[in-house]
């Protein structure tokens, strides 16, 4: 594929977070804040906040994922459709936005609450990727050399995101993650309905075969 959006999307992004990682003020100005949104109507930051990130490990993980699995997805929008690029890079956008919904409900009071990453929008492209290729095998990061079908992969994702949420070891957003993988989901069938068709038959072909 000589043109990718994908890739424009990861220029753009890494240009963006890094051109933050010394500019404090760039930073305040678009990292997502429920509280700055409900208050003060920074409406932006819904979005902005999926364009920095806050170093470049962060960066690198979720510009790595994108690019190991928006290709794909890609290029099944382009290839159902006549604005199949504009499908893609809306989804992508939509997918930080969505990612949000969680903190804006349980920290629009809270003034310290503050998030950023594009997280949430490429847990919608990993799960629009699990609901078209079901069955292609994902890797554990945590375990090398275990690789399960995707939509198992997808379940235990979430049980653990899920889990880390309840418990809150750490700062990372795990409610923009599962609201992300969700929003991923019921995009891809919105989109069209017979991928849940097709995605309920491999299922079951697997187990047949299982």
């Amino acid at each position: 594929m000589i043109f990718s959006y994908t890739i424009i999307i990861i220029l753009i992004t890494s240009l963006i977070s890094i051109g933050s990682f010394n500019n404090i003020d760039l930073k305040e100005k678009l990292i997502f804040s429920p509280y700055q949104y409900s208050k003060n109507k920074k409406w932006w930051i819904v979005l902005s906040h999926g364009f920095i990130h806050a170093d470049f490990l962060h960066l690198f993980f979720n510009m790595y994922v994108l690019y190991i699995f928006g290709p794909a997805l890609e290029y099944f929008f382009i290839n159902s459709s006549e604005i199949g690029g504009f499908y893609y890079v809306g989804f992508y956008l939509l997918g930080i936005i969505f990612s949000t919904l969680p903190s804006i409900i349980k920290n629009h009071n809270n003034p310290n609450y503050r998030s950023l990453g594009a997280s949430g929008a490429v847990s919608s492209v990993v799960f629009a990727y699990i609901i078209i290729y079901p069955l292609r095998e994902l890797g554990l990061i945590l375990i090398p050399g275990l690789f399960l079908p995707g939509f198992i992969f997808g379940v235990l994702y979430l049980i653990a995101e899920h889990y880390l949420s309840k418990k809150q070891y750490s700062n990372i957003a795990h409610d923009a993650h599962i609201s992300g993988s969700l929003f991923g989901v019921f995009f891809i069938i919105i989109y069209d309905y017979n991928n849940l068709l097709i995605f309920i038959q491999k299922i079951i072909f697997y187990f047949q075969n299982f």
